[in-house]
């Protein structure tokens, strides 16, 4: 299982989710991305139908009878109502059960770091973890810093 932490520094959430997102259907596989917040889960669904005027990401907001058939779920659980074994956490707040994913992308920006750090240290004794830290560079790209 592989946990990727990213420190969101030079662009924010909405700019980095979708491109990961994009990426996932793109190898074949499903996501889940996961905020407790009603009005996150909400910008996140507009989000996802406008962020680039030249792609489509099928997604929707679980809940519905549809789940089971969207390639990217958004849902305030950390459960695969569409079958994906990738997890995108979307409000920095670690959640133990994405460890039943195949691989978590745990965001989080400078006001989470401390919640993130206590997270990485957590995982460090967890058996069949593989963690990343990826921060942004001075132009916005990512770089592996662990």
């Amino acid at each position: 299982m592989q946990v990727d932490f990213y420190h969101l520094t030079a662009r924010p959430l909405d700019r980095v989710l979708p491109r990961i997102a994009e990426k996932v259907v793109d190898n074949g596989g499903r996501l889940v991305i996961v905020a407790g917040d009603e009005a996150q889960r909400e910008m996140l669904d507009k989000l996802l139908w406008r962020y680039a005027a030249d792609s489509f990401l099928p997604h929707g907001l679980a809940g519905t009878a549809n789940d089971a058939a969207q390639p990217v779920l958004i849902s305030a659980e950390p459960v695969a109502g569409n079958g994906a074994r990738n997890i995108a956490i979307a409000d920095s707040v670690w959640r133990d059960a994405a460890l039943a994913f195949d691989r978590a992308f745990h965001f989080f920006d400078d006001d989470a770091i401390v919640e993130a750090r206590a997270a990485w240290r957590a995982l460090a004794d967890k058996p069949d973890v593989e963690r990343r830290y990826w921060k942004q560079g001075e132009t916005g790209g990512w770089e592996q810093a662990a």
